[in-house]
């Protein structure tokens, strides 16, 4: 068992991680996007307590490792669409979905933006009038894309994830629930 600064490494269900005590009120578990494991505890609980913690959920940490790497290879994979591809095609799909929006807009249309963002599809900043997206996003079926873009653009209508968000975006597309899943092909 080797320390550093208060903290161990330790071996428990065959998962090596890393033991932290810190001021927090549970044990808590976190699969690094590097395939580390890092636990932290409460200064009162024992080690073995959090050994068995980790015992306990070696085979949701061996698929949490399994998705990171997957992660990781995905975003060492190369584009297939340019940036300005990218822009063309959301901002092709962004003129038929704006008239459904131009009131809330008031008539003035949002900025389009393209970013090699990881985690989001897209994301709406209302204050800027601006829907930005990812470049991988250019890649995933049209109907996917769709999906998206009226997702961020009813946004602008309710900023957040509320049963009124998704009614505005059921509103204008039904199928909403189908095309969102082709986004994890």
């Amino acid at each position: 068992m080797k320390e550093k600064q208060g903290m161990q490494i330790r071996t428990a269900g065959g998962i090596r991680y890393e033991f932290t005590r810190k001021k927090v009120k549970n044990i808590n578990l976190r699969v690094r996007t590097d395939g580390t494991v890092a636990v932290s505890a409460p200064r009162c609980v024992p080690a073995e307590r959090a050994d068995a913690f980790v015992s306990a959920r070696a085979a949701w940490i061996t698929a949490a490792r399994m998705r990171a790497k997957e992660r990781r290879a995905e975003d060492e994979r190369p584009y297939l669409a340019s940036p300005e591809q990218a822009l063309a095609i959301f901002t092709g799909i962004s003129e038929r979905i704006f008239p459904l929006f131009a009131d809330v807009l008031h008539g003035q249309r949002p900025a389009i933006r393209v970013s090699r963002m990881k985690t989001r599809w897209g994301v709406c900043t209302p204050a800027k009038r601006q829907l930005t997206f990812s470049l991988r996003l250019a890649e995933k079926p049209r109907e996917a894309i769709e999906y998206v873009v009226l997702h961020e653009y009813a946004h602008f209508v309710h900023a957040d994830h509320s049963p009124a968000f998704w009614a505005v975006v059921a509103r204008y597309m039904p199928d909403y629930a189908e095309r969102r899943k082709l986004l994890s092909r």
